[in-house]
């Protein structure tokens, strides 16, 4: 039985204000609950900026795929892999590895494919739910376009995209052959021997979208605190009914109910909330490039591990998968690998004038399942681990987890995810 409105929270803190945090705030809002959001740097600062911006559910498989490891030694001995794994990884990201390896089976893959999916049905609903609520961005529909060296290598998607309808994900798609996709993509190299088209998907500006998002959150009576990094000697504590959260210059913010939305700097304390399953920063590298002629969609290059978005003038050009701290300097070794990977498939784009170069740390959880609900803490919820989908199923994610805190009642979509697993 779901808990009456006396029990819900007059107020809640969520820490983190990238799309999953913001998208929670905002969802607690609908249920008459004062949010405060405390952001470590400023609204969008983390994967929130500069990833392909994609709301592209087809495509949200999880990582933990039977290949990962292969491809994991095959990044070893090659530096322009998509894949990026340091030689002699830290005692935390070994131990994430050696998790994530158990988990990149057959059936690992397929229970977090599944577990999944009611995100990836919601995302353009919930979406919506949020323009229509009054968040003030845009969204395209657009197909994605997938361009391939040959068709071969093209079925390789087409069955992947059968696996996915068959999970229940909306997954339309038509093969193309090379003339097709020069057709419908102007920027395609004579390399390309094959595409497939995706339909029924979205794009959108994501630091444009997620700035719109706050700015709701703020305009309906939220309180949204950037430059508030929390001191990790002190992350967070709880005396009685409320918790207590110290910035690393001395500021105090009190909490009754608490989300956890900090991305890829999640692990901070949380083992001593029940939180078991690592969660690793898989940072993604994006530049914006000028180009020749119109790109009137997505293009997908998924020999390279690329996502390219139109922007003004231009594409959005994204990839590269590195392991490293979250907050480690930009390797420009890692933007000349998707420079190297990508080139073959373009024509008329100019990958050395580049511009907006950027890297942004993306939660990857070690079983390919996000950390979402209740933790070993009264009170204390946490919200993050979506790898690379973390636009693309945040919204859909705050939906649930605002429900779960205002009723106090976990949703059924919510039980694969609990962090305490």
């Amino acid at each position: 039985m779901a808990a009456s409105a006396v029990d819900a929270p007059r107020a809640v803190t969520v820490v983190g204000a990238g799309v999953v945090g913001l998208s929670t705030a905002w969802y607690l809002q609908e249920h008459g609950i004062e949010v405060t959001v405390l952001e470590r740097n400023r609204v969008a600062a983390g994967a929130s900026w500069g990833n392909a911006g994609w709301l592209s559910p087809a495509l949200a498989v999880p990582l933990n795929t039977p290949s990962a490891i292969l491809d994991g030694a095959r990044s070893l001995i090659d530096p322009h892999h998509p894949l990026s794994v340091p030689r002699v990884p830290s005692p935390e990201l070994a131990r994430f590895l050696s998790l994530f390896a158990l988990n990149s089976t057959p059936k690992g893959h397929q229970r977090a494919l599944l577990s999944n999916a009611p995100l990836s049905r919601a995302c353009h609903e919930a979406f919506d739910e949020l323009l229509n609520g009054g968040v003030g961005a845009v969204i395209e529909e657009a197909p994605i376009t997938a361009l391939f060296s040959s068709e071969r290598k093209a079925l390789g998607l087409v069955h992947e995209l059968r696996e996915v309808e068959e999970a229940g994900i909306p997954a339309s798609h038509t093969a193309l052959d090379a003339e097709a996709v020069r057709d419908l993509v102007p920027v395609a190299s004579d390399r390309v021997r094959a595409g497939v088209r995706i339909h029924g998907q979205r794009y959108l500006q994501p630091a444009l979208f997620t700035h719109a998002l706050a700015d709701s959150v703020r305009s309906r009576g939220g309180r949204i605190v950037e430059g508030f990094s929390l001191d990790e000697v002190q992350y967070p504590s709880r005396a009685g009914d409320a918790f207590t959260l110290t910035s690393e210059k001395g500021e105090v913010e009190k909490a009754d109910h608490l989300v956890v939305a900090s991305g890829s700097w999640l692990n901070r304390s949380a083992r001593s909330w029940g939180v078991r399953t690592p969660v690793a920063a898989g940072r993604g590298y994006s530049f914006t490039v000028g180009t020749d002629r119109p790109v009137p969609g997505p293009v997908y290059l998924p020999e390279a591990r690329v996502a390219c978005t139109p922007a003004k003038d231009g594409m959005r050009v994204a990839g590269t998968m590195e392991f490293a701290s979250p907050d480690a300097p930009a390797d420009p070794a890692r933007v000349e690998a998707i420079v190297r990977s990508a080139a073959p498939y373009m024509d008329g784009v100019d990958l050395e004038d580049r511009a907006d170069t950027w890297v942004g740390p993306r939660p990857v959880s070690a079983d390919g399942l996000p950390l979402v609900g209740p933790t070993d803490v009264r009170g204390l919820y946490v919200a993050g681990g979506h790898g690379m989908w973390g636009l693309t199923h945040g919204p859909a994610t705050g939906r649930l987890l605002a429900r779960a805190v205002a009723t106090q009642k976990l949703p059924q979509e919510l039980e694969p995810f609990d962090p305490t697993r």
